[in-house]
C-alpha cells in the first residue's frame, strides 16, 4: 500500500470505479467488471454482514469515508509496481488488490481468494484502528498489539532472526513494520475464525506464517484475539463474505 498526496478527484489512470458505503474502489482496464463487482460485494458484506443495507459499525464506515480510504484494483502485481499515480489519489489509506489473485469461490478449488484479505486490510487499518486506537490500534500497547505480542512470542518491532518456539504468528516479510504486522495478524485471525483458511492444502501453505487456520484452534490457543474479534460491541463480521451481496447491486462507472 502507498500513501497519498494532494491532488483531488483524479482517476490517476484507472478506467472504472464503484463505491461501497462511500469507500471508493478504482480499477484498471485489465480488471474484469465481474471481479470488480466481486470485490465490491466482499467489501459490502464485510461492512454490512447481515446485508440489510446499513453498515454494522457506522463509526467505522464513516471513518473510512473521512479518511478517503481507497481500494485500487490492478490486473497484476507487475502493473501495480509500475503504477506512478498513487500521489494523485488524495488518500492516506490506499490498499491494492490484483485481479490475478482474486478468485471468486476459490476455496472450492483449493485456491485462496485474496479479495478476502486485501479488502479486510483497508477496513481494519483505515477504519477500526482509527476509531478504536486503544483497542485495534496498530502500535504497541493496544489490546490487539498485546495479543499479537503473545502470538509472536514477544514484542518485535521488526522481523526477528527466528521466532521463539511456540509462537503461532510468525510473519517473515522484512518489508512489514509493526503496524503492518498488526494488520496482517487481524486478517489471519478473523478470516480463520470465519472459516476462510480451512480448506484442502491451505494449512500447509500458510504454516510458515500462521498456525491457527481454524476457529477451534484460535479458541483453544489465542483466546485474547478470539475474544476481541468476536466481541459484539465492535460489530466485526461473523459470516465470511461469499462475493454476493443481496441488498443492492453496485454500479460500475467508466472513467
Amino acid at each position: 500500500a502507498s500513501t497519498g498526496g494532494s491532488s483531488s478527484g483524479s482517476s490517476a489512470g484507472f478506467t472504472k470505479t464503484t463505491s461501497v458505503f462511500g469507500v471508493k474502489i478504482l480499477a484498471s482496464a485489465g480488471v474484469s467488471d465481474a471481479k470488480l463487482t466481486h470485490a465490491s460485494n466482499v467489501m459490502a458484506a464485510y461492512l454490512d454482514n447481515d446485508q440489510n443495507g446499513v453498515a454494522d459499525n457506522q463509526a467505522v464506515a464513516d471513518k473510512l469515508v473521512e479518511n478517503k480510504a481507497t481500494l485500487v484494483f490492478f490486473a497484476t502485481d507487475q502493473e501495480a509496481e509500475s503504477f506512478t499515480g498513487f500521489d494523485q489519489l488524495n488518500s492516506q489509506f490506499v490498499q491494492d488488490l490484483y485481479a490475478s489473485e482474486t478468485h471468486p469461490g476459490g476455496a472450492a478449488q483449493g485456491i485462496f481468494d485474496a479479495s478476502l484479505e486485501e479488502v479486510l486490510h483497508i477496513i481494519t487499518h483505515a477504519g477500526y484502528a482509527q476509531v478504536y486506537p486503544g483497542v485495534f490500534g496498530e502500535s504497541t500497547g493496544s489490546v490487539l498489539a498485546n495479543a499479537m505480542d503473545t502470538a509472536r512470542g514477544g514484542q518485535f518491532q521488526t522481523i526477528p532472526q527466528s521466532y521463539p518456539q511456540g509462537a503461532w504468528y510468525t510473519y517473515d516479510d522484512t518489508t512489514c513494520d509493526y503496524s503492518c504486522m498488526a494488520t496482517e495478524y487481524t486478517y489471519w485471525a478473523l478470516t480463520s475464525i470465519l472459516g476462510a483458511q480451512d480448506f484442502s492444502s491451505r494449512e500447509q501453505e500458510i504454516q510458515h506464517e500462521w498456525k491457527l487456520n481454524t476457529k477451534a484452534k484460535i479458541q483453544a490457543t489465542d483466546t485474547a484475539i478470539y475474544n476481541l474479534l468476536t466481541d459484539s460491541q465492535y460489530a466485526l463480521p461473523s459470516v465470511l463474505p461469499t462475493g454476493s451481496y443481496s441488498f443492492k447491486t453496485f454500479e460500475i462507472t467508466k472513467l
